[in-house]
């Protein structure tokens, strides 16, 4: 399984990267093979001063080793091994009419080498998790639904359950509690995908894979609709201070940051999510009755987009 969703992750990384460059139209992805000394390595594409995408990353990893103790504790079991893969993705546009987008999908597993002959141990964890969500600075309604209906599209076809479930974890996970707001307007957060009496591995790779393929269909239309509108100086300010909440969520509440500074992760990758200019203006409000404040309200109370 490991094999195979590596593999799946290369590909997916080359068909986002090559679409997302033909939009730009300027800028291409730099791309940086890198290696861990732990034990596996990744490769790192990474994408700045487009004409569209004014920073973005597309990274893929798989990495394995011993598991550090701090991850032990989180996870609550002792001396294994591990391994990890998946491909991350975070998009940050120039024009502050198209949204950020955020996407990843991962596999883990875990060995447990005392209780096995085998070298690479017993396996007695393995598991899926991922997710896509999207962060607009000015909201449009049709985008939303848009997005929201692609990922509900991708999980019906697994289980009508799914994205009720998955959508309510995403509005709850990607949610900055010490502003009482959400990151974005959210689309699909899971994690632990594991065997069970319903699914197989292969079923959560089935739906895992489905939910990768369809992240082109659920942000590019987007992104054609909105690249080209004009914008003003404050609108460009208002979507720096936003991104300021969006480096807050990253560095203080998200998992997938904290798992790769705490197994010696490569740090350029790790921190390649955050965007180049941001502002932090002190006790900031949006104008009552305007766009940005539209926004807000919605952060603060999320809304069933299908």
């Amino acid at each position: 399984m490991k094999d195979k969703f590596y593999q799946y992750i290369q590909n997916l990384q080359d068909q986002i990267t090559s679409k997302l460059e033909q939009i730009d139209g300027k800028a291409k992805f730099q791309e940086d093979l890198w290696e861990r000394p732990e034990g596996g390595g990744g490769r790192t594409r990474v994408i700045e001063n487009g004409a569209v995408f004014e920073k973005g990353g597309v990274n893929i990893s798989g990495v394995h080793g011993k598991l550090p103790k701090s991850m032990q504790n989180y996870f609550n079991v002792g001396d294994v091994d591990f391994f990890a893969c998946g491909l991350s993705l975070v998009l940050h546009p120039k024009n502050p009419m198209v949204p950020t987008v955020h996407a990843n999908w991962r596999y883990f597993e875990m060995y447990d080498k005392e209780s096995s002959s085998s070298p690479s141990g017993k396996l007695v964890g393995a598991w899926f998790g991922g997710g896509q969500d999207l962060t607009p600075y000015y909201l449009f309604d049709e985008d939303a639904k848009h997005f929201h209906q692609t990922c509900k599209t991708a999980c019906d076809k697994h289980n009508p359950e799914f994205y009720p479930t998955y959508k309510k974890r995403c509005d709850e996970y990607f949610y900055n509690a010490h502003r009482n707001e959400g990151r974005g307007i959210g689309g699909l957060f899971f994690d632990y995908c594991k065997a069970n009496e319903e699914m197989s591995m292969e079923d959560w790779y089935n739906f895992v894979t489905e939910v990768g393929d369809s992240f082109l269909e659920a942000y590019v239309p987007i992104v054609e609709r909105r690249k080209d509108l004009p914008f003003t100086e404050a609108q460009r300010t208002w979507q720096e201070i936003r991104r300021g909440r969006y480096v807050e969520f990253n560095l203080v509440h998200d998992k997938g940051t904290l798992f790769g500074l705490k197994t010696n992760g490569r740090i350029e990758s790790i921190l390649m999510s955050l965007p180049p200019h941001v502002q932090w203006v002190y006790d900031h409000h949006p104008e009552p009755g305007s766009e940005e404040e539209k926004l807000i309200a919605v952060l603060q109370n999320p809304k069933d987009w299908t």
